[in-house]
């Protein structure tokens, strides 16, 4: 039970490694495009590989743990969300590689504009993905949920983004190739925020054994909406009860 017990903490160990690498592969695909260095960006492709050698490991390892040592309910989530999370950290790190390829189309020609937006929503998309982690390696379900209401600041910006190149696009047509990789790597942020998210989930489970995921089905447009009809559903309901009596 001892040895098992080990092997689940290295398992343990193995994700955060690999976590620790794609935080990094953000930092440096951000700080190529603020400080307009495609040099820096070519960390990001090596790094690439150690991630997905430590996705085929941890993999390997779950699945074997799994099948050899017949896990009670706990550590069978454990393992599962060690799978899990190992996916979402490689797609995380394919998104600081797309980063990147849009980084090399913004700095084909000069700055539209300073960038102010975009910095500060990587810095929260990566303090996602951190606090994520520190959440699975400190078992706190507290961090985890922060990180759930931080998506809604991620997504906040890709709004911002967007709607400030899109003038500068329509001012000026030359600008529509560099902006549009930005309005690009917007998105690789948000989806970097998804998938922190996504990591958070798994942790919660993993701890309380409690699914949050797909809470909100709805998008929040439809939701609003949803929610206006059911209200005008409960006055109508009211009107007739009145008059009824």
């Amino acid at each position: 039970m001892r040895h098992f017990e080990e092997m689940l903490q290295e398992l343990l160990q193995r994700v955060v490694v690999m976590g620790s690498i794609v935080e990094s592969m953000i930092e440096s695909a951000v700080r190529g495009l603020i400080d307009r260095n495609e040099a820096i960006l070519s960390v990001c492709l090596e790094k690439e590989k150690e991630v997905n050698t430590l996705q085929v490991e941890i993999d390997d390892r779950a699945v074997k743990l799994t099948a050899l040592q017949q896990p009670v309910a706990s550590d069978v989530r454990f393992l599962f969300m060690a799978s899990r999370i190992s996916g979402e950290l490689e797609r995380v790190a394919d998104q600081t590689i797309n980063i990147c390829q849009n980084t090399h189309y913004v700095l084909e020609g000069p700055p539209i504009k300073p960038l102010v937006d975009l910095p500060i929503m990587a810095q929260v998309a990566q303090r996602m993905v951190r606090d994520s982690l520190s959440a699975m390696a400190l078992r706190d379900v507290s961090l985890a949920e922060k990180v759930l209401s931080d998506e809604d600041t991620v997504d906040a910006f890709r709004d911002q983004v967007f709607r400030i190149l899109l003038t500068h696009m329509m001012g000026d047509p030359r600008t529509i190739q560099q902006a549009m990789s930005l309005v690009l790597i917007s998105r690789n942020l948000e989806r970097i925020g998804d998938h922190a998210t996504n990591i958070a989930e798994e942790v919660i489970y993993w701890i309380q054994g409690r699914d949050v995921r797909h809470k909100n089905m709805l998008p929040k447009g439809e939701e609003a909406m949803a929610a206006g009809v059911l209200n005008g559903a409960a006055a109508r309901t009211q009107d007739e009860a009145g008059a009824t009596l």
